[in-house]
């Protein structure tokens, strides 16, 4: 059994939010294989404070006893309210609001405290090599709890990311990496060992309406979040982006932890530009040896492992198997 924490920004329940958190979040709860013993909450899809009732709501529906502690309320440097501003009003429109009208909002519920990072770099550092960081929000309380425990990085079995873009139409910069730049360089650079799911790959898979009903046709409360949270989202997904259904980028990476022939991957030298400008927060990678080096000092970036292909009928099929061996 693989002992895990996932560091998340959820939105299930919240009108245009984002859902894949929460089905990574399903995907994790419903495997055997996986010991999910710290979920923790950090600001970029939602703020971290709604990010953490959604946790807490999901974990109260199931009757589970996890700690889930809030994080960072904003990016070490980068300013919070562009951000805030395109994330928290991207369903203004009645049109589109009006897609979560049977959904169920997550309870107040008061998170099991607010240090993220103390938490979070605690169950870590006390417990050496047994402990997998999934962090598949801004890098925010990572980085910080790098910074007040010198030993994570050592510590830590692996930190594998969702985070940066590479070369998919229409982006420059994604989310996880762009909210919070100086923290994603800092983790990338930490000497920890860390796997990358970029957009690039999680771009490649995909669930439909006919996906999601027939991976939830169980009759447990962790498969009607499920359906209930991501039926609404898949609807939004099509209609504004013109997808037939919507990519699942956080499921990936918990499916991945499962079973690696689900994405394929090679190591790449990789970094982040911080630098003000258009480019802020875009993320780039090479393999070594370079053909043209010119102006570039030897082994430029941090060696991380970057997922590149995955296949989408397996991890379609592996959240289903999940789903319907639980009891019920």
């Amino acid at each position: 059994m693989k002992r895990i924490i996932i560091d998340c920004d959820p939105g299930n329940g919240i009108a245009g939010a984002n859902t894949d958190d929460g089905l990574a979040l399903s995907l994790a709860l419903a495997s055997p294989a996986l010991s999910l013993e710290l979920i923790t909450t950090v600001s970029g899809n939602t703020p971290s404070a709604v990010g953490a009732q959604v946790a807490k709501d999901l974990l109260a529906r199931l009757g589970a006893e996890i700690p889930v502690v809030q994080g960072a309320l904003q990016a070490l440097e980068e300013d919070p309210r562009p951000w805030r501003e395109l994330l928290d009003r991207k369903n203004d429109s009645a049109e589109l609001k009006d897609l979560w009208r049977s959904v169920r909002k997550p309870e107040a519920l008061s998170p099991d405290g607010n240090d993220a990072a103390g938490a979070m770099g605690k169950l870590i550092c006390d417990n050496p090599g047994e402990i997998t960081l999934v962090a598949i929000g801004p890098l925010t309380n990572v980085a910080q709890a790098l910074t007040r425990f010198p030993a994570m990085a050592e510590s830590v079995a692996e930190i594998v990311i969702m985070g940066g873009v590479f070369a998919v139409d229409d982006y420059i910069k994604d989310t996880n990496f762009g909210f919070d730049p100086e923290a994603a360089h800092q983790v990338l650079h930490s000497g920890a060992a860390i796997t990358l799911v970029p957009m690039d790959v999680t771009t490649q898979t995909l669930m439909t309406q006919p996906d999601l009903t027939r991976v939830t046709a169980v009759d447990h409360p962790l498969a009607d979040f499920v359906r209930e949270t991501l039926r609404p989202w898949i609807d939004y997904s099509v209609r504004t982006r013109q997808l037939p259904g919507s990519w699942i980028h956080d499921a990936l990476v918990v499916a991945w932890l499962l079973n690696q022939q689900v994405a394929c991957g090679m190591d790449y030298r990789v970094d982040i530009e911080l630098r003000a400008g258009a480019t802020r927060g875009k993320s780039w990678r090479y393999r070594e040896p370079l053909r043209l080096d010119i102006g570039i000092p030897p082994q430029t970036g941090a060696q991380v492992h970057v997922l590149h292909s995955v296949n989408n009928a397996l991890l379609l099929e592996m959240i289903e198997s999940a789903l319907k061996s639980l009891p019920h």
